[in-house]
């Protein structure tokens, strides 16, 4: 069983920045493809960001070009760097390794307007 921890969400004003980290716990966290979603109340989860095993990175279009996914596998953290956010943002966001069934319990992002 894969445990995820994320951390970094807050309330912050439109355009601000916030940084997301998911510590993973195990020996295979090099292996996994990891990935960002996020949940809006009354909104299906999204995949926000995904990043391979090998470094290879997607976005949804909605953040393309304001939020980067990135890893350090020595430290088995994903992060997703957050800029120029905007209200329709706001959701809890989770790390999930999508060839497991693990979920973390989230990290609640606000973005005031």
């Amino acid at each position: 069983q894969v445990q995820l921890v994320e951390s970094g969400g807050g309330l912050v004003q439109a355009g601000g920045a916030l940084r997301l980290s998911c510590v993973v716990s195990g020996s295979l966290f090099s292996s996994y493809g990891m990935a960002w979603y996020r949940q809006a109340p009354g909104k299906q989860r999204e995949l926000v960001a995904s990043i391979s095993n090998a470094g290879s990175t997607n976005y949804a279009d909605s953040v393309k070009g304001r939020f980067t996914i990135s890893r350090d596998n020595p430290k088995k953290t994903v992060y997703l760097q957050m800029h120029s956010l905007k209200p329709e943002d706001t959701a809890v966001y989770y790390c999930h390794p999508p060839s497991t069934a693990s979920w973390g319990q989230g990290t609640q992002v606000t973005v005031s307007s």
